[in-house]
């Protein structure tokens, strides 16, 4: 049965996760096995405590084992692994236990700090879980079997995930910790960044660079510094400051497109235009500050970009302001963190290039310009 949350005023359809079609699938191919019968369905607890029903495809008993997948549903939150196949193969084997491998498109970890050793398959903690007992309840306690969850697909959609970045290569993740995905839930991305700061608190990192998108990265490497080192926070300005602070980091260096990071000055810290917007009353305030008069403030507040914005702080001789900017950034961030982090930051235009830093993030960035990060992978 299908089932929806309304959002919005919007009614949006739950979906399920790559952990639960891998689950799926794999109780689906040890039934058949054991029964020695296709199944075109089958059913699932999940450990957000929701059965699923799910469809199963291509089954096929043979050669001492059985196989089938499932076709990937994220319902109205999809994402890259939306309609993707995820098969498994169950063997039954003389020793008890049951043995779960990665096939073809599963990636491999080779870095520390996501909660699975180097080597193994990306496959989460939960899905092992759940995968395991739906396997073993249906093969019984006498019995052992080797189960190999692929998605041939996956080798190149993890190219557009996180994965390449989490140190995960050859494919997608299996994951999920509850087997539902909500519709347009935050978690996994947060998740995503969380895993990020973990490996390089575990690498050895005292200090990060956050940046909140493409640009404050891109910025940052053509700067020369190590990739290893930035994570992109995308709107959670406000959840990576205390992660970090969590963490132990000692340090955090923004760079950032004025347009993210004045919202922090602003003291927003979900930098989602639907959350909040006072970019354009943040600047008019500082530039007002340093002596603007009303009709530069009118053309300020009349702005549709930040980068408009700019031009005419700059034909206005207040370039001051970029300063207040990333002061404030700074100031503010500390504030969220209770005092717990040094902050520093810097602020850039598409069209100008660097805007300011504050005062101390000149020292940070060479400090981190010359760090390097070396990270365990799997030789």
């Amino acid at each position: 049965m299908e089932r929806y949350i309304v959002k919005g005023g919007k009614r949006l359809r739950y979906g399920y996760t790559t952990g639960s079609c891998a689950t799926a699938a794999a109780k689906a191919a040890a039934l058949m096995l054991i029964s020695g019968k296709i199944v075109d369905s089958i059913s699932i607890d999940t450990p957000k405590g929701w059965k699923l029903e799910i469809d199963v495809y291509g089954g096929s008993i043979k050669d001492g084992g059985a196989s089938c997948f499932v076709v990937k549903d994220g319902g109205d939150d999809p994402d890259v692994t939306n309609g993707m196949k995820i098969y498994a193969d169950v063997a039954l084997k003389d020793e008890m236990g049951i043995e779960i491998r990665g096939g073809e498109g599963v990636g491999r970890v080779t870095r520390k700090g996501i909660g699975i050793d180097i080597g193994k398959p990306a496959i989460n903690k939960t899905p092992l879980k759940t995968i395991e007992e739906e396997v073993r309840g249906v093969i019984g306690e006498g019995r052992g079997a080797i189960v190999t969850i692929s998605a041939p697909e996956g080798v190149d959609i993890a190219k557009r995930t996180f994965n390449p970045r989490l140190g995960i290569e050859g494919g997608i993740s299996i994951i999920g910790t509850s087997g539902i995905v909500e519709p347009m839930s935050e978690d996994a991305i947060k998740e995503s960044m969380l895993l990020e700061l973990g490996m390089l608190k575990e690498a050895g990192a005292k200090a990060a660079v956050l940046a909140p998108g493409n640009y404050g990265r891109d910025f940052c490497i053509q700067n020369g510094i190590d990739e290893n080192i930035i994570v992109k926070t995308s709107n959670y300005a406000g959840f990576m400051i205390e992660s970090a602070a969590q963490k132990g980091f000692e340090k955090i260096l923004w760079v950032g497109h004025i347009g993210k990071l004045v919202k922090i000055a602003g003291g927003v810290f979900n930098t989602h235009s639907r959350v909040a917007d006072a970019r354009m009353e943040t600047i008019s305030a500082l530039c007002g500050m340093r002596g603007a008069g009303a009709d530069v403030i009118k053309s300020i507040m009349e702005s549709i970009t930040t980068e408009e914005a700019v031009d005419i702080i700059i034909e206005n001789n207040l370039s001051g302001v970029f300063e207040d900017i990333a002061d404030r950034v700074s100031k503010k961030s500390r504030m969220y963190s209770y005092d717990q982090i040094e902050v520093a930051s810097a602020i850039f235009s598409q069209k100008h290039g660097l805007l300011a830093m504050c005062p101390g993030a000149k020292d940070m960035l060479l400090e981190l310009q010359a760090q390097r990060i070396d990270v365990d992978r799997q030789e």
